[in-house]
C-alpha cells in the first residue's frame, strides 16, 4: 500500500504543517476573504475544532506572506506583498483562579512578552499598562500591526459562577479592547477567537467596528470538514479503516457522519461540518472503533457545565425534548444574568443548529451520536448526584437487552431507579419514568426513542440492542391503584396496538411494566 501522508492531528502550527507535509484540507480561499479585509474579527466555536490552528494561519500569512501556501487555492487570490508584525495573545494562559490582582498581573505579564519583541518597553514605574501600551501604538508606522487572540473568552468563562469577579474581569479586558479602538489606525488586522460570544456587553462596547462573523453564512465551513473535504482529502485514510473494519467506504463514511458530523454553525442552517478532532483520530486508529473522541478529550468545558442550571436545563426530562432559541440569543448576549443555557451548550457544541423558521427561530438538537451519548451521560450523571451508571450497578444494560431476558432488564432499570437523587430529580410520573429510561438507554450509546409513531399509535420507549429490538410500555402505580390492573392496562395496549407487529429481521421483545412511586421500583412485569 501507498505510503499514507501524515494526519495533522494535534498540530496547531500552520507552518509547522506544511513543513512536515501533513495533510491540511484547504480552507486558504476562506482565510483569503477574511484577510483581504481591513477589519476586527470575532470568530467562536467549540473545542477542539482548529481554532489555533486558523489563528495559526493568519500567522504566517500576514508574517511570512505566502511562503507557507503553496499549492493552495489562496496563491492565486493573494496579492499582498507587504508583510506585518504580528501579535499573537493567548488568553487561555491568564484565568483569573487567584483573583483580580493576579489576572491583571498575569495579562500585563502577558502583554510585556508578546509585545517587547517589537520594541515595546514596559516601565514599572510609570503608568499602568495599559496607557503605556496606548502610547507605544501611537508610534507605530499606519496599517503595520496585526494583531490574533486566541481564547478570548477564558478569562470571562472560568468566572460564570462569581459575579462580581467576572465583571471586574470584563472592566479590565473592555478597557484593552478600548486601546485598540482609539489606535485603529495602527492596526491593519485583528482576529478574536474563543467558544462563548460576549460580543454583545460591555466588553466590546468600544470596539464599534468588531465583525461578528461566527453565524456568517460565508464561513460556515471555514473550520470543521465537509463531507466533500472528508472524501477528497482523506480518501486513503477510509480505504485504509474500511479494511481494517470490512465495510465498504461509502457505508463507512455514513457511519462517521452520523457518529461524529451534524454539526451546523451558519444561520441558514444549509451546511454541515464533522468534527476534526473525532475524526482524524478515529482515521489514525480505524481498529478502535468510533470512539467519543471530541467529548473526552476536551470537549466538556466544566466550568461552563458548573454554570448551566442542573434543574433545568440540564434536569433528565429535557433531553429528548425540542429545543428552539430565537437567532439573536445565539449571537450573543448582554450581560451575564441574560446568558442562555441554550446558547452556551450550542456555542459549546453539545447543541447545532438544525433549522432556522420564521427569520430568528433557531431549532436545536444534538449534532451526532458522539454527542446524543456524551450529553446522556451527563444527565445520568446528573440524575445519580454525580455518579456513573456503572457506579451504581447498572452499567451493562446493554448485555442486559442483547443476551438477557425481561427479568433482567427489571433488576437492573431497579438498580438504576434506586440511585436517583430524588431530593432533586423525584419520580412523578409517567413521563418521569421513561425520560430517565431514555437517558438511561442513550448514555449506554443506544438509539431509544420516547412516544415513537408507529402505524398503531405511539409506543412508550423502543431501543434496538443488536439483534433485539424491545418495545416497553410504563404504567404508575400510586397508593391507592391495583398494580395487577395496571399490568393489565399495559398489556392489554401492547396488544390492541401491535406495536413492533410489522415484517422486521430483529427479534421482538414486548414488554409491560408497572412502576411504583412509593417504593421507587417496578413491582410488576409482563412479557407479551
Amino acid at each position: 500500500m501507498e505510503k499514507l501522508r501524515l494526519l495533522s492531528l494535534a498540530t496547531s502550527d500552520f507552518a509547522a504543517l506544511r513543513l512536515r507535509n501533513q495533510i491540511y484540507v484547504d480552507k486558504s480561499a476562506l482565510v483569503f476573504k477574511v484577510a483581504s479585509q481591513n477589519g476586527k474579527f470575532l470568530f467562536v466555536r467549540p473545542r477542539r475544532f482548529g481554532k489555533s490552528l486558523l489563528i495559526s494561519t493568519f500567522e504566517s500569512l500576514f508574517k511570512f506572506g505566502l511562503r507557507d501556501f503553496k499549492g493552495l487555492a489562496i496563491e492565486k487570490l493573494w496579492m499582498e506583498k507587504k508583510t506585518y508584525n504580528v501579535v499573537r495573545l493567548d488568553f487561555s494562559e491568564i484565568r483569573p483562579d487567584f483573583g483580580l490582582d493576579k489576572f491583571k498581573a498575569d495579562l500585563r505579564d502577558r502583554l510585556i512578552d508578546n509585545l517587547s519583541p517589537f520594541g515595546f518597553r514596559y516601565q514599572s514605574a510609570g503608568s499602568s499598562i495599559l496607557s503605556q501600551l496606548s502610547a507605544w501604538l501611537k508610534k507605530q508606522e499606519p496599517n503595520s500591526l496585526v494583531l490574533l487572540i486566541d481564547e478570548y473568552d477564558t478569562p470571562l468563562t472560568s468566572c460564570l459562577n462569581d459575579p462580581e469577579l467576572f465583571n471586574s474581569v470584563q472592566d479590565v479586558l473592555s478597557e484593552f479592547y478600548a486601546v485598540l479602538k482609539s489606535n485603529d489606525n495602527e492596526l491593519r488586522f485583528v482576529f478574536i477567537t474563543g467558544i462563548v460570544n460576549f460580543n454583545k456587553g460591555h466588553l466590546f462596547s468600544e470596539v464599534q467596528e468588531l465583525s461578528d462573523i461566527s453565524l456568517n453564512t460565508e464561513f460556515g465551513e471555514l473550520l470543521g470538514f465537509t463531507r466533500g473535504e472528508v472524501e477528497e482529502y482523506f480518501y486513503p485514510y477510509l480505504e485504509a479503516a474500511s479494511q481494517a473494519l470490512n465495510l465498504p467506504v461509502s457505508d463507512l463514511l455514513e457511519k462517521l457522519i452520523k457518529q461524529y458530523g451534524g454539526f451546523c454553525f451558519e444561520r441558514s442552517a444549509a451546511e454541515k461540518v464533522l468534527a476534526p478532532w473525532s475524526l482524524l483520530n478515529f482515521l489514525a486508529s480505524p481498529r478502535n472503533g468510533l470512539l467519543d473522541y471530541w467529548f473526552e478529550s476536551g470537549g466538556r468545558p466544566l466550568d461552563l457545565m458548573d454554570y448551566l442550571n442542573p434543574d433545568a436545563t440540564m434536569s433528565p426530562e429535557n433531553y429528548g425534548r425540542e429545543k428552539f432559541i430565537s437567532l439573536s440569543s445565539l449571537s450573543g448576549d448582554s450581560s451575564l444574568e441574560s446568558l442562555s443555557d441554550l446558547a452556551l451548550l450550542t456555542q459549546t457544541g453539545y447543541l447545532t443548529i438544525k433549522a432556522v423558521k420564521n427569520g430568528d427561530t433557531v431549532f436545536l438538537d444534538y449534532p451526532n451520536l458522539e454527542l446524543k451519548k456524551a450529553m446522556a451521560q451527563l444527565y445520568v450523571e446528573n440524575l445519580l448526584a454525580g455518579k456513573s451508571a456503572g457506579q451504581v450497578g447498572a452499567g451493562p444494560i446493554v448485555q442486559v437487552l442483547s443476551e438477557e431476558s425481561a427479568e433482567a432488564l427489571v433488576h437492573i432499570l431497579n438498580r438504576l431507579f434506586a440511585a436517583i437523587d430524588y431530593q432533586r430529580y423525584p419520580v412523578r410520573d409517567e413521563a418521569s419514568v421513561k425520560a430517565f429510561t431514555q437517558v438511561y438507554f442513550a448514555g449506554a450509546g443506544l438509539g431509544p426513542k420516547v412516544e415513537h409513531h408507529t402505524a398503531h399509535g405511539r409506543s412508550d420507549l423502543e431501543v434496538k440492542a443488536n439483534s433485539r429490538h424491545w418495545i416497553l410500555e410504563f404504567k404508575v402505580s400510586r397508593g391507592e391503584d391495583d398494580p395487577e390492573q395496571k399490568l393489565e392496562e399495559a398489556v392489554e395496549q401492547l396488544k390492541l396496538k401491535g406495536y413492533g407487529d410489522d415484517p422486521a429481521s430483529e427479534i421482538l421483545f414486548k414488554v409491560a411494566l408497572v412502576f411504583s412511586l412509593e417504593e421507587r421500583k417496578f413491582i410488576r412485569w409482563k412479557e407479551v
